[in-house]
């Protein structure tokens, strides 16, 4: 995914919210991050789409009180699973405001990244973590990068979770938790992307990289293959790019990386949660999600590519059973 870009400003100009450094000091901040939905998908790495099969809606959900969840305890919860990613949230308060989470230096820059939760209901996508915004100040030295993570608790009555926890408030925490778990491996992806590679890398990051490289690797084929040329398919029955065209194959690229991602993702923070995963569900899932981040399809072809999305949800199933086998899990 490309980053959203790089804007000069002065770090003075921006409001004072409050920003927790490491030290405990305050920097300034830039004000609460705005409403979803002035945010454009294609940015965006959603943790599922289509609603759950089983799932039930008591009456008043949209005006259940979500300030019944405690803060710390989701925090106990992840910090559980992973301390690396306890620490990117350790500071974070979850009310939408941005907070100083690491500093690094290097040269005569210093990198800082910032990051910003909060938890609302929005729809029917668990949660969002979207790319970095970059922000330079020369005159501090300073390369900012900013992420922000929604978590949407929507599937409180989702069958599987109210049979494992009847409490609302333990599962209304769970659920944040495993959300915000999941949405954290992404932002932990995006910072090691994003730094400079003389950083040290986190775990996620690493493990993350071998599943990439496997998946692009000859051990891979013909699955690979198979989902790359239904994606080349998609793109095709949507955009008229020459048929050598390097937009095209670097679309193809950041597609299937986008795959491979939530398949690492989705897996890992299952796994963590003691929760059950369905490669079928997944694939077919994010079949559909591919789409969208594609674009709609002329009427002309749109046969063609209902075909097409059943095919790449075939092929996606049979490339994540072989990710799966090739890591001694059971295929699912």
């Amino acid at each position: 995914m490309k980053g959203i870009g790089t804007k000069e400003v002065s770090l003075k100009e921006k409001s004072n919210l409050p920003v927790h450094g490491s030290g405990g000091k305050l920097f300034s901040a830039s004000p609460p991050a705005p409403p979803v939905v002035q945010y454009s998908f294609p940015f965006t790495y959603p943790v599922s789409s289509p609603a759950p099969e089983r799932l039930l809606y008591p009456p008043g959900l949209l005006h259940l009180d979500l300030n019944i969840y405690r803060e710390s305890v989701i925090k106990t919860l992840i910090k559980e699973k992973s301390d690396e990613l306890y620490r990117l949230i350790k500071k974070v308060h979850f009310d939408g405001k941005y907070y100083r989470v690491k500093c690094m230096s290097s040269g005569e820059w210093e990198y800082c990244w910032d990051l910003a939760v909060r938890v609302q209901f929005f729809g029917m996508i668990q949660g969002l973590a979207f790319e970095p915004e970059k922000i330079v100040s020369k005159k501090d030295g300073k390369i900012i990068y900013r992420s922000l993570v929604l978590v949407n608790p929507y599937e409180l009555w989702e069958m599987e979770l109210v049979e494992k926890l009847w409490n609302l408030q333990d599962r209304i925490e769970f659920l944040i938790a495993k959300i915000l778990f999941h949405e954290c491996i992404h932002i932990l992806i995006f910072l090691g992307k994003t730094l400079p590679s003389s950083f040290t890398q986190t775990d996620i990051f690493l493990e993350f990289t071998e599943m990439l490289k496997f998946a692009k690797s000859e051990k891979l084929c013909p699955e690979s293959r198979s989902v790359q040329c239904c994606l080349r398919n998609l793109v095709d029955l949507v955009q008229n790019f020459p048929e050598s065209s390097e937009k095209k194959i670097d679309q193809v690229f950041e597609l299937y990386e986008f795959l491979i991602h939530e398949k690492y993702s989705i897996k890992k923070t299952d796994l963590a949660f003691g929760l059950s995963w369905s490669n079928r569900k997944v694939s077919r899932d994010y079949a559909k999600i591919t789409t969208l981040k594609i674009g709609p399809c002329p009427e002309s072809n749109k046969r063609l590519w209902k075909n097409e999305v059943n095919r790449l949800g075939k092929n996606l199933k049979e490339l994540y059973d072989r990710i799966d086998s090739s890591q001694g899990l059971d295929v699912r």
